[in-house]
């Protein structure tokens, strides 16, 4: 196993150097002169050009490339202008933050979502059915930006029920000792009941925003491949054998039908990373996304290429992890293939 998973990750590098070529490119491209936006609006032509010249802008194309891997290779992801803060730092600082808005709303559209579908291949054309496709259109159709307005329009506006949606932490409260990142984890570790339920609290609208729109790709997903598994010769069999309808729908049915839910589970995990920057800016959620799109209105290269390098790195790791799921799921999967 320990062969397979570090063959996967070699087999990963060439992938990794496209990321880091097409970024550097792209952010090049980038309209705006950071020399300029850095300067002042009143600088001088002189000052511009001693600003460019720092910032090692006035090299030629190659040799900016060349520094910035040489650069990575000594795990240097550069300064981030606008802070004056090593970018690698504050994505360490800032990852954990998305990261736990995200695992948890994947948690919480999971639990939704499958049973959701389960039912409603179990009964199509039922009510339950009709139930699902409805949510699963809402789910779909409704902008995030416009369900985390809303939510918190309702919750926090209109019922009062929700914390002010600013931040991981409401102000009156001290963030717990650092040791994951993740506030409810280091909060748990830390004894601290009060500082958990603030957190919580907090992660709430964030994540039914997300969750809500996650929800329905594996809902569908769940009951398209449900279908197709219950229509199979093997549960016929097994029926036909006197097995309990739960031991056929949870032992043989689910779990076969689980294989392409995992596959959708890793495709939409890997768009909520990317997309969390729109959920961020509208609870002011201190995570990568807001980090990434500041820097990139500021022509900020450094930040912009380090969180599109860190996104390369997640999903090489989130590939690795469907891999072996995968093989835990059925054991006849084979990973090297």
């Amino acid at each position: 196993m320990l062969r397979t998973v570090l063959r996967r990750l070699l087999a990963a590098l060439p992938n990794i150097a496209g990321v880091i070529v097409i970024t550097f490119v792209l952010t090049r491209a980038i309209p705006g002169d950071p020399a300029a936006y850095f300067a002042g609006a009143s600088a001088t032509k002189e000052a511009v050009e001693q600003v460019r010249h720092q910032l090692g802008l006035d090299r030629s194309l190659p040799e900016q490339f060349f520094r910035y891997v040489a650069d990575l290779a000594r795990g240097d992801f550069g300064l981030s202008l606008t802070t004056g803060q090593p970018v690698l730092q504050e994505l360490l600082q800032r990852l954990p933050a998305s990261l736990e808005m995200v695992l948890l709303a994947l948690v919480f559209a999971c639990a939704i979502a499958i049973p959701l579908g389960v039912a409603a291949a179990t009964r199509p054309g039922s009510w339950i059915d009709q139930v699902a496709r409805l949510i699963t259109t809402a789910g779909v159709s409704l902008p995030t930006f416009f369900t985390g307005l809303l939510l918190a329009y309702v919750f926090y506006f209109l019922l009062g029920w929700a914390p002010s949606p600013l931040g991981r932490l409401d102000p009156v409260f001290s963030p717990p000792p650092l040791v994951s990142g993740f506030y409810l984890v280091d909060a748990a570790i830390a004894g601290d009941g009060a500082v958990w339920w603030a957190s919580l609290r907090q992660l709430i609208l964030p994540v039914l925003t997300m969750g809500i729109f996650v929800l329905a790709p594996i809902a569908r997903m769940t009951r398209a491949s449900m279908l197709s598994v219950l229509s199979s010769d093997f549960v016929r069999t097994a029926r036909a054998s006197g097995l309990s309808a739960t031991t056929v729908l949870v032992r043989y049915a689910l779990r076969n039908a689980l294989l392409p839910v995992v596959t959708t589970l890793g495709m939409v995990f890997g768009f909520m990373i990317g997309s969390s920057v729109v959920i961020e800016k509208v609870f002011g959620w201190p995570g990568v996304g807001s980090y990434a799109i500041d820097a990139l209105t500021a022509s900020d290269y450094a930040p912009v290429q380090g969180f599109v390098l860190t996104m390369g790195l997640l999903f090489v790791l989130l590939n690795l992890a469907i891999d072996l799921l995968y093989v835990a799921i059925d054991p006849r999967v084979k990973i090297e293939s």
